[in-house]
């Protein structure tokens, strides 16, 4: 059953705000986005009526869930502090913050003191990198098919909100279902859970969303999924140093943090950048890996280093982390990310293979050690 934006107001005429008025007249709605059962909108108020609106966002979610038709519901509330306003922890009325247990070693402020372990998930580890372009999904799912190769149960995380990938690097198509306790069941492909926002929305769909949903977003695929009994989530992050990976660091405990750079000074600069923002909220980095490292004629046999070589080696010797290893520029790698079979997958015997199980051997031992490494430790 279709659902359009005329039912989505229907449901959410019965949700009373705190301004005396219903929720479709208070003048806080963003633009309403329903397509295949799927609903996405948010409340935009100022920050110090926040306390009070969410409690309207919680009923906003239950009601739209609840219109025949809908699968997904993510509504976010978007709290902005007007110009010149105090900071909403000075207002009476105000979110004031809530005192958690942090890691060990946390800043007081460290948006990691609000974690909590998803039930069944053994590690959530992150591949990053500074800047887009340096094969970061391509790399994300065949280390993850890597680590399922040495014997782990693995799941796959596309949070790359804005620039889904993993829908076309699998091949999948299809929609995910919602079970009876109203969570997502995730595709299974290559013996492993997978969930994408590009498996709620069509491929050519522009992602046109503020950060508060985005992070909504992200919090529901790791939470509202049912993921079963993992050893480890694979995630894959959005390119830079935003509110995705604020949202991950704060959301979850993060084992630690892959960095995806290619060997040119431009990539390594970017990935200084996330190193860093991963170091300020306490997340150890497992490690570097130099892609597109190489380029081997396949006619010839000749070694090309278009992009330079051994900067993210070096890079990793001079920051004290690990350095992970080289993933070449090869045709091969491409031609089956673009057709939906990765090359760990579809040629297990081959050279290419060989290097990401190496790479995820590597990691595998960072995650399953006491000690991982932090920059300049």
């Amino acid at each position: 059953m279709a659902v359009d934006k005329t039912q989505v107001l229907a449901a959410l005429r019965a949700v009373p705000s705190p301004r005396g008025v219903p929720l479709t007249e208070a003048k806080v709605l963003s633009e309403i986005t329903a397509s295949d059962g799927k609903v996405f909108f948010s409340i935009n108020v100022d920050a110090a009526e926040a306390r009070a609106w969410e409690d309207v966002r919680v009923r906003a979610e239950a009601a739209v869930r609840a219109v025949p038709g809908v699968t997904t519901a993510m509504v976010a509330l978007t709290a902005e502090r007007r110009p010149g306003a105090a900071p909403p922890h000075q207002h009476s009325h105000g979110v004031k913050p809530v005192a958690q247990h942090r890691p060990q070693g946390a800043p007081a402020d460290s948006p990691m003191g609000k974690q909590a372990a998803i039930p069944g998930i053994g590690s959530i580890i992150a591949v990053a990198s500074g800047k887009g372009g340096v094969g970061k999904s391509t790399t994300a799912l065949n280390l993850a098919l890597g680590l399922r190769d040495l014997g782990l149960r693995v799941g796959l995380l596309d949070a790359d909100i804005y620039g889904p990938s993993v829908p076309r690097l699998t091949g999948v198509c299809e929609k995910p279902t919602v079970n009876e306790a109203k969570k997502m069941i995730p595709i299974v492909r290559f013996g492993m859970p997978l969930m994408s926002i590009g498996f709620l929305v069509e491929e050519q769909t522009a992602m046109i969303w503020r950060g508060p949903m985005v992070m909504s977003a992200i919090r529901q695929m790791l939470w509202d999924v049912a993921w079963g009994e993992l050893d480890v989530l694979v995630v894959d992050m959005p390119p830079g140093t935003g509110d995705a990976q604020l949202t991950l660091a704060q959301q979850v405990p993060l084992r630690g943090a892959v960095i995806v750079s290619t060997p040119q000074d431009l990539a390594l600069i970017d990935a200084r950048r996330g190193i860093a923002m991963f170091e300020k909220v306490n997340v150890p980095t497992l490690g570097i890996i130099e892609n597109m490292s190489y380029f081997q004629c396949p006619e010839c046999g000749t070694r090309s280093d278009i992009f330079g070589h051994g900067g993210a080696r070096h890079e990793a010797e001079r920051l004290k982390v690990p350095f992970l290893g080289e993933v070449p520029l090869h045709m091969a790698i491409r031609t089956t990310s673009d057709a939906g079979t990765p090359v760990v997958d579809s040629e297990p015997d081959g050279p290419h293979a060989a290097v990401y199980r190496e790479i995820a051997a590597r990691i595998k031992g960072q995650i399953s050690s006491a000690a991982v490494s932090q920059p300049g430790h």
